[in-house]
């Protein structure tokens, strides 16, 4: 099913499973409640989806988890373990949200990727239990300042900004997430194309290793890499990232104001 959290009339963010066009309400967030519909139902129209899931305390990446994206970033060494790092919750933000790109010199790219959401409390996990941790899957959106990644050395601030972490539209529940498509555009233009199958690490895999150095909290999410294909963005276009069995993330760019308190 897919779990959508949402907005409607101006009330206070709510959780339903969508419904074809409408949203079946439910009595709060089902990760911790469970599915208890309240008998009400909202267009899927008259509702503005939000980021399905905000993370209580981490955003978990890996990095040149595709062969033909580690051919694109030759320039950087890829360790034969999962390349794994951090972005802040504060980068998370939702369907139709603005990817606020900051006055910073060189490229901004976005990379489509599937997300894994954590629904329980994770430590140490083998492979074989992967599902048992695993409350569903969403679309995402790596964003990246992609030269200055190379500058620092490092990837937490090329990475890390506020709207550099884009999810949704909703997570889907029942996914087998082994053989998947992944499609994104620029404008319409095509760009990143690849299948879930081409993972070198895969999920289960991602998360007994993740586990292993941090405890993953329910509502924690997993971005699990990027396909190869052109990434870059400007200001005034708009990424749509497309995952089979998911839904499209669609999310406008625009200029961060450079002025302090702005």
């Amino acid at each position: 099913m897919k779990v959508a959290r949402f907005s409607s009339a101006g009330e206070d963010p709510r959780y339903g499973i969508v419904d074809d066009e409408e949203i079946v309400v439910l009595a709060g967030d089902p990760m911790f409640a469970g599915f208890q519909p309240t008998g009400e139902r909202v267009a899927l129209a008259d509702a503005r989806l939000l980021a399905p899931v905000i993370p209580r305390s981490k955003v978990v990446c890996v990095g040149l988890n595709y062969a033909a994206h580690r051919g694109d970033m030759a320039n950087i060494d890829a360790p034969e373990n999962p390349l794994i790092f951090l972005k802040p919750n504060t980068a998370v933000i939702g369907p139709g949200d603005a990817i606020k790109i900051p006055p910073v010199e060189g490229r901004i790219t976005h990379e489509s990727e599937l997300v894994v959401v954590i629904g329980r409390i994770a430590k140490q996990v083998r492979e074989e239990d992967w599902a048992d941790y695993v409350f569903g899957y969403t679309v995402g959106n790596d964003v990246s300042a992609r030269d200055q990644m190379f500058a620092d050395g490092q990837w937490a601030r090329a990475k890390g900004y506020d709207t550099f972490a884009p999810i949704g539209p909703w997570i889907e529940t029942e996914l087998d997430p082994s053989n998947l498509e992944i499609h994104s555009w620029v404008d319409g233009e095509a760009r990143r194309h690849g299948n879930t199958s081409e993972l070198l690490h895969s999920i289960p895999k991602l998360i007994a290793y993740i586990s292993d150095v941090w405890t993953l909290l329910p509502g924690d999410i997993i971005m699990t890499g990027t396909p190869s294909g052109l990434g870059g963005f400007v200001a005034g276009q708009t990424v749509d990232i497309e995952i089979e069995g998911i839904g499209r993330l669609t999310n406008p760019a625009e200029a961060r104001d450079a002025t302090p308190g702005a």
